[in-house]
């Protein structure tokens, strides 16, 4: 055979190994209603087995962007699968989806399939986290568009909800109240501005104000909402969600809302992660654009009435998740930080 090809710099049988290596991972995220096997051209969902009245599927797709440099640095890939899922996962949740499958997309400079298996073990995990099924990607070799040792994720979900059960924010009202669900850390935005905070720090040192290395933190990955959003939704009627991801708070929260409405967020309500007031010290940033840039240690707000904040705090307590009434809804646009 011509090794013509692995001259131009792609290894077809390394992307045969990479596929091996995959399958014991993907595996673990199987669901019933997944037709044929690893390796066809489509993945297959059968939705015959569903009992909705009026099904509606829902979808995203979303990357990890610049925190992969941190992933190429550590030279640690396990994780940020984990990522790339919750990114997209989150987003259907919002909308009031459960999420059915996803597909992933790995373009690299040159294919390792250890690597590749380390990224696809991180996105089996977040898959079944989920629970959605790991259906089908790309692995795509590209020398010349990346380097060697480097790669880029895009991941896509669908999700499935009763018509009916859809997450508008039309029924929302001033005086509902806030929850915030708390984040991980940064999860996976803001990460151009934090790489130029600390660009020339070593990623393997505890710095003051941190209780662990700084590459661990700045990797942890995203949390993954689904299951406890799908709890809540079994005990109360949720009015609205925002995942608070690119454009932090001013960004993300006012898209549960409908015209006139708005939020106040009262500070002090809920525990910041260290990570937040180090990178404010670094880059002297005042408190305000500190919420227009991160989540400050809310990765998800829920809308809900009054009366149901006791019951939607129990069951986030009972999924793990730590959450506070953070705020309300408010009469007017915009959201205002109350200190």
């Amino acid at each position: 055979m011509s090794d013509l090809y692995k001259k131009a710099g792609v290894d077809v049988e390394k992307g045969y190994e990479a596929v091996e290596r995959m399958q014991k991972h993907i595996q673990k995220t199987h669901r019933k209603e997944v037709l044929g096997s690893l390796g066809s051209f489509a993945g297959v969902f059968d939705l015959s087995s569903f009992s909705y009245d009026e099904p509606v599927l829902l979808s995203g797709t979303d990357g990890v962007g610049t925190k992969l440099k941190f992933a190429f640095e550590l030279d640690k890939h396990d994780t940020v699968g984990i990522d790339l899922v919750a990114m997209c996962v989150n987003d259907i949740a919002a909308q009031g989806g459960d999420p059915l499958f996803f597909l992933d997309y790995i373009a690299c400079g040159e294919n390792d399939p250890a690597q590749i298996e380390e990224i696809v073990s991180g996105i089996a995990a977040g898959c079944q986290e989920a629970n959605a099924s790991l259906i089908g990607g790309e692995t795509a070799e590209m020398p010349g568009m990346y380097a060697a040792n480097e790669y880029d994720l895009a991941g896509f979900v669908v999700g499935i909800a009763e018509k009916k059960a859809i997450i508008t924010g039309e029924s929302l009202k001033e005086g509902d109240i806030l929850i915030g669900l708390a984040s991980s850390g940064l999860h996976s935005n803001g990460y151009s501005l934090v790489r130029k905070l600390i660009e020339g720090f070593d990623l393997e040192k505890t710095y003051e104000g941190l209780s662990k290395p700084l590459g661990e933190v700045v990797m942890t990955p995203t949390k993954i909402y689904t299951k406890a959003i799908r709890s809540i939704k079994e005990k109360v009627h949720i009015k609205g969600i925002a995942h608070i991801t690119g454009g932090g708070f001013d960004e993300n929260i006012p898209r549960m809302f409908t015209a006139g409405l708005g939020a106040v967020i009262q500070e002090g309500t809920w525990s910041v992660p260290e990570i937040f007031p180090f990178l404010k010290r670094l880059g002297e940033m005042d408190a305000r654009e500190m919420y227009r840039v991160f989540n400050m240690g809310i990765g998800m707000v829920i809308a809900v009435a009054k009366e149901d904040q006791q019951a939607v705090c129990e069951v986030l307590e009972g999924n793990n998740i730590e959450a506070a009434a953070i705020g309300h809804v408010m009469q007017g646009e915009g959201v205002q930080i109350s200190s």
